[in-house]
């Protein structure tokens, strides 16, 4: 009995020595290995220099520049039709001709009755003279001979409108044959053979011609926030899906003052002007285009997602201090972030007319600290630098890390 009591108190002194050395390893670990403070919740990035380019992005479909619709001023039935799709064509040639079956009747018609009128205009002048000189003789009044005067006035009244009749006729007659207006191509055709074009309340579209296609122009719309940037000459460059691949360059030509609302939308017209010389670009192609507004080749700039950032109290309270006084430094930071804005977010901060922006950076316990700037050329990427106390190298914050997610990268 005495024996197993030793035995038992044989094995509690071994163990207590094994978890004595077990804490003793663990604790000189420790030491030799101290824990790493969390990295910051916040994502940085640095400000450096280099070129600054600023666009304004539209859409718009190309164009022909001085695109000619041509009509039929009459009605009828297209008896033959000359000129097709792509067909170049020059100013007088034939492009169709309509039947003018009853327009030449209507000009025989005319022709007929100024015949008549201009008889009358004889027989009334031979009766006006004979009154005259049986008046002077005193065979007849002075009152039958002013009536032969007025027949004859009224008869070569008639002839002047039976001429004015055969002209009109003439004229219906030679538009029954619809001819080029301009030298060009033939873009669009409207009509065929067989066909009938009434012209009875407006003129109807038979084609249209292309005066050039070596030289086009692309017509976007830009919103009323990047009209004021835009002026004329300024470089462009856009893309077609007919080749994405491929860029092509134009200038603006015009910024037209015309607005256009849409839903509350309001956009402005702007015309560039395109060299179409190898013929790949067609009218009515859709352009994504880019004007570029401004350009910089050395600035100071900042990452656009800097100016966007706003310190939340999630991502303050989570980059703890490691001491009671960091902890003191920290609430300080913090309030001072939370009063940096002496207003109540209505009005901005202005500096000599130029809006004041904050961007935020670390200090040496992880906390975001607002820094004012001013700003110029901005892009999705880049920002330029005007003013303020921020250099080249320095860290900025652009985002706070997600604790959701791995952020690591």
């Amino acid at each position: 009995m005495q024996s197993k009591s030793k035995q038992r108190l044989r094995r509690g002194l071994i163990a207590a020595v094994v978890i004595g050395l077990g804490a003793g390893a663990w604790w000189a670990w420790g030491k030799s290995h101290p824990t790493a403070p969390p990295p910051p919740p916040f994502r940085t990035a640095t400000i450096d220099q280099g070129p600054i380019t600023q666009v304004v992005s539209a859409n718009g479909n190309l164009q022909a520049i001085g695109l000619v619709v041509v009509g039929a001023a009459v009605n009828g039935t297209v008896m033959e039709r000359k000129a097709d799709f792509n067909d170049r064509v020059k100013k007088g040639q034939i492009l169709l001709r309509l039947d003018d079956t009853p327009y030449q009747a209507r000009l025989r018609q005319a022709r007929a009755q100024l015949v008549s009128a201009e008889a009358r205009v004889a027989f009334a002048a031979g009766s006006h003279e004979r009154n005259e000189k049986l008046a002077a003789q005193g065979f007849i009044g002075a009152a039958q001979s002013d009536q032969s005067r007025r027949e004859l006035d009224m008869a070569r009244a008639d002839v002047n409108a039976a001429r004015g009749q055969v002209e009109a006729a003439e004229n219906d007659v030679a538009r029954c044959t619809v001819v080029s207006p301009v030298d060009g191509v033939v873009i669009k055709r409207s009509v065929d053979v067989g066909q009938t074009v009434a012209a009875s309340f407006q003129t109807p579209e038979l084609f249209q011609i292309a005066r050039d296609l070596a030289l086009m122009e692309v017509g976007v719309n830009v919103s009323e926030a990047d009209v004021g940037m835009i002026r004329e000459g300024r470089p462009v460059r856009f893309s077609v899906d007919a080749f994405s691949e491929r860029e092509f360059e134009g200038k603006v030509r015009q910024v037209r003052l015309g607005a256009t609302n849409q839903q509350g939308i309001v956009t402005y017209a702007v015309i560039v002007d395109v060299d179409n010389r190898d013929g790949l670009l067609k009218p009515g192609m859709t352009a994504q285009a880019r004007i570029v507004v401004a350009t910089k080749p050395q600035v100071l700039r900042v990452p656009t997602a800097a100016l966007r950032f706003r310190p939340d109290e999630d991502a303050m309270a989570a980059a703890k201090p490691a001491s009671g006084a960091s902890a003191v430094a920290s609430a300080a930071a913090a309030s001072a972030v939370a009063a940096a804005s002496n207003d109540d977010g209505v009005l901005n901060q202005l500096r000599g007319g130029v809006r004041v922006h904050k961007v935020y950076t670390l200090d040496a316990q992880g906390k975001p600290q607002p820094t004012e700037v001013t700003v110029g050329l901005s892009n999705t990427r880049y920002t330029e630098l005007v003013s303020g106390k921020l250099k080249a190298g320095d860290a900025v914050v652009t985002r706070a890390k997600n604790a959701n997610k791995d952020d690591s990268k």
